[in-house]
């Protein structure tokens, strides 16, 4: 099993750490390293109360598809800048 990255909070979102800690946060779309410009929160309400939000970052281009990807499942969902 690989060995989970480091995270980071910045303005209170749980982030992973970049493999270089030079770069910003990266968007959470597989494959993709572009730097993160979004914040996605979502839970999912069948397994866990409100108090238990997740967090995927979005790069521009990924914003969209990841929003529609939750959307789709009728997961609670809020976009917001990611600074």
């Amino acid at each position: 099993m690989a060995a989970r990255r480091p995270f980071v909070y910045v303005l209170g979102y749980a982030v992973t750490t970049p493999d270089n800690p030079d770069e910003s946060p990266t968007c959470s779309a597989k494959g993709c390293r572009r730097p993160a410009t979004w914040v996605l929160l979502w839970r999912n309400p069948r397994i866990h109360g409100p108090e238990r939000t997740k967090r995927w970052l979005a790069c521009d281009e990924h914003r969209e598809v990841l929003s529609d990807f939750l959307a789709r499942r009728d997961l609670p969902l809020s976009v917001e800048p990611f600074p």
